[in-house]
């Protein structure tokens, strides 16, 4: 699942011309809390319509209350028999105060996966509620563990949660092609990546990764 906000609407439109899979789109305004105020709503149920039109096959998205309660805007809800069950975004679930009770909302909400990393830093950490919520779930919604998981650990995660899906984004770090290179201007703030330093998913990691879940 990628990260596709407006500005980079772009991006879809060229991953739906040279991939078959599904593409899922991150709906979220900004970082920080899930608590939406009525005008950050109204860019996300924006977003939504714009990425529908541009062939999304669903979305990404989250929404908690104040007391951090599954709190998903009705306006929100995708109701297109040509856009799949949308799929709940990460942290939101991980924030919220009763997993257990979020999920059945999520559920009753038509939500059809639920990323989460356990309610935990990482999904290693998570593993006994993320094991817990598959339990409990009776392949009513997906459980998809997400955070922290690699090629090195994916063998575990998956005999400890028991869970059928996961996500990751299986990055690796590599060198700038520039020639000419100034240190001393940055893009970003006091805690920054290098600038000449460039981070893409690894083939190679994806593969093997597949391999280890094909072979369960």
């Amino acid at each position: 699942m990628g990260r596709c906000t407006f500005r980079n609407l772009g991006l879809l439109q060229v991953i739906k011309g040279r991939c078959k899979i599904p593409v899922f789109v991150l709906i979220r305004p900004r970082g920080g809390d899930f608590r939406y105020s009525d005008l950050e709503i109204q860019v996300m149920r924006q977003d939504i319509q714009i990425f529908k039109a541009h062939k999304a096959d669903g979305f990404v998205i989250g929404a908690l209350s104040s007391t951090a309660i599954i709190n998903f805007p009705r306006q929100l809800i995708v109701k297109y028999s040509t856009v799949r069950c949308m799929s709940i975004f990460l942290a939101a679930f991980d924030m919220c105060q009763d997993p257990f009770i979020a999920m059945e909302t999520i559920i009753c909400l038509g939500f059809e996966r639920i990323l989460t990393s356990g309610q935990e830093s990482s999904v290693l950490e998570g593993a006994p509620l993320i094991r817990s919520l598959v339990e409990k779930a009776h392949n009513r919604i997906i459980i998809m563990p997400g955070g922290g998981i690699n090629d090195r650990n994916l063998e575990r995660i998956l005999k400890e949660t028991n869970a059928e899906e996961f996500h990751c984004s299986a990055r690796s770090s590599k060198n700038s092609e520039m020639q000419y290179q100034k240190s001393s201007v940055y893009m970003g703030g006091v805690l920054r990546a290098p600038e000449f330093i460039t981070k893409s998913t690894d083939a190679g990691m994806v593969q093997r990764m597949k391999e280890m879940l094909d072979k369960r």
